[in-house]
């Protein structure tokens, strides 16, 4: 591990890792928490939520064209659905 302008970063696997400071009390509570579970660690437990909450936070991709949404809803309307 290397000091790098104010960070820590761990090379390896084509991934770099920095430090993220958290209050002892809750990384205390994320180890009760997370024992007898996959994960190995405070940090393996931090980033799975992180990513997930930055999943939600992403905008929604479309799952069909304007076109494509256009002949759903005329195919909708000849079977009654909708009006």
């Amino acid at each position: 591990m290397k000091k790098k302008a104010g960070w820590y970063i761990k090379t390896g696997m084509d991934k770099e890792f920095t430090t993220v400071s958290i209050p002892t009390s809750l990384h205390k509570k994320i180890e009760e928490f997370i024992k007898g579970t996959e994960y190995g660690s405070v940090s393996s437990y931090a980033a799975k939520v992180l990513r997930e909450s930055l999943s939600k936070a992403e905008p929604a991709t479309e799952v069909f064209s304007k076109d494509e949404e256009e002949k759903v809803k005329e195919r909708l309307k000849a079977l009654g659905y909708i009006d």
